[in-house]
């Protein structure tokens, strides 16, 4: 069967999908697997899905999508995961704005229901140059090699929350932008969560040279099974381009299903981070991050940011009583973008 695609979505990426592509009836079901759907259904709220450009567009009934099959466990979002089988004329779910597709297990309450697809087919793909023969495609093909080790590492910045929207993509962003502006060759890189471009992209547009997020190592949706070999593989990658620092977003929550706490317990991860910045929604939960950092990791955050310190309130508590810096990233840029300058290379000169 050939479709010719009105949707590409952006979880795609590894795959190089064509607009117009030849389908399996076979489809494996096993993630990472790009799949084709026929929207079914209308929504007046998340109704839309990222593409390979990183355009946010509409999805209309009838469209025909190219997506991955993947899970997610989004605490304010959908939670899901690849089902036992796959066959066309089967119903899925789109669970992200990426194209992750998959069996729905749990809504949020303000999203509803998920927008369904009609699945088509297994995309293929022909690696071989010259012959026929296709093979189902995989986001992991082409992917960026996972590592037991971390390489030799340029002072690297981390950036963590204590949930979903805290405010750690437009924190790297500034910090991003204050780095380049000074004259240091930035790379950013986006380690946890599910799969979309747009926080990296975000990268790239404040200054960023190169970035790198888990889906270029094939990953749809990270855990803790794999978000370690998976964070050194992207880091070394990244590290072989020589840059200056690294800024990385490790998205979600500290607590969250999504393998923070694993890149945050391994010794050469943790110890590679010069510093660490903390976006938190509340001051309890910033008293969380900073019990939770002292506890497990044997040290204190450098710096917390987010809707926390929105006002002198928060960051009043926060310097106070946590004994941390508090610095909004919205009202304070320079002074946040300076401090973490200043953090990263001293320590490179001393």
């Amino acid at each position: 069967m050939k479709v010719v695609f009105d949707k590409i979505a952006s979880a795609t990426k590894n795959a190089n999908v064509a607009r117009a592509a030849l389908l399996s009836p076979v489809i494996p079901a096993r993630e990472g697997q790009v799949i084709a759907v026929r929207v079914r259904g209308h929504k007046s709220v998340y109704n839309t899905v990222e593409d390979i450009h990183g355009r946010m567009i509409p999805l209309n009934d009838g469209d025909i999508v190219a997506g991955v099959l993947g899970h997610r466990r989004a605490l304010r979002g959908y939670a899901g995961e690849v089902p036992a089988s796959v066959a066309p004329g089967d119903f899925i779910d789109i669970l992200n704005l990426g194209g992750v597709m998959g069996k729905c297990t749990s809504s949020n309450v303000e999203l509803g229901p998920p927008l369904k697809g009609e699945v088509l087919g297994a995309v293929l793909s022909f690696p071989t140059l010259g012959e026929r023969v296709g093979v189902p495609a995989n986001i992991k093909d082409n992917a960026v090699a996972w590592a037991d080790r971390l390489a030799p590492s340029a002072p690297i910045v981390y950036v963590a929350g204590t949930c979903m929207n805290a405010g750690k993509t437009f924190a790297c962003g500034e910090i991003i932008r204050h780095l380049a502006r000074a004259g240091k060759r930035v790379a950013g890189a986006k380690l946890t969560g599910v799969s979309l471009l747009r926080d990296t992209l975000s990268m790239g547009d404040l200054g960023a040279f190169k970035t790198l997020t888990f889906n270029d190592a094939g990953v749809v949706s990270t855990s803790e099974a794999v978000s370690v070999p998976v964070a050194k593989g992207v880091l070394n990658a990244l590290n072989a381009e020589d840059p200056d620092c690294l800024v990385v977003e490790l998205g979600d929550g500290i607590l969250g299903d999504y393998g923070v706490q694993a890149i945050l317990a391994d010794d050469e991860l943790r110890g590679a981070g010069t510093v660490h910045v903390m976006c938190a929604n509340d001051p309890v939960a910033a008293w969380g991050a900073v019990e939770l950092y002292k506890q497990r990791y044997g040290r204190l955050p450098d710096v917390i940011s987010g809707p926390a310190t929105d006002n002198a309130v928060g960051r009043d508590y926060i310097e106070g009583k946590l004994g941390v810096k508090a610095v909004n990233a919205r009202l304070e840029r320079e002074k946040l973008g300076t401090l973490v300058e200043q953090a990263l290379f001293k320590a490179v000169t001393a």
